[in-house]
């Protein structure tokens, strides 16, 4: 008897699953995933933005390391934890790594980068030194 109920059960979830997949909800799910990594990787790059940019501010320089910024909240961390930083001569690369459980693919537009010490991004939209020397 629990033999046959548990081959009720497989039965069940594989109809199920079957039945999901024919409904289109993958589908539904990547399109779901792909916006919250977008709005969470969003969040996140403006987050650490302006930590690193409040950093310099207060103490006249960019930090060495994320591991330096001062008086972060616990949800600062997952902002931190979601880009990749490095302070060059001239600013800092900040690189978005993941949005919610995947990779984010934004774009900001040009004036968005203005007066940032953002010298280079995976994040599209980052004007070129030319352009910005052109503005």
């Amino acid at each position: 008897m629990e033999k046959c109920f548990k081959s009720i059960q497989w039965g069940l979830l594989l109809g199920i699953t079957l039945a999901m997949g024919a409904c289109g909800l993958p589908e539904a799910f990547n399109q779901f995933s792909q916006e919250a990594d977008n709005q969470f990787g969003d969040q996140h790059f403006k987050t650490a933005i302006t930590l690193i940019e409040l950093h310099k501010v207060r103490y006249g320089d960019y930090p060495q390391s994320l591991a330096d910024l001062k008086y972060t909240g616990d949800w600062d961390k997952l902002a931190t934890q979601s880009v990749s930083y490095q302070k060059v001569d001239d600013g800092y690369i900040l690189n978005l790594e993941r949005g919610w459980v995947g990779k984010a693919d934004l774009e900001y537009p040009p004036d968005f980068w203005q007066n940032l010490g953002i010298v280079e991004s995976n994040v599209k939209g980052l004007p070129s030194p030319e352009q910005t020397l052109k503005s």
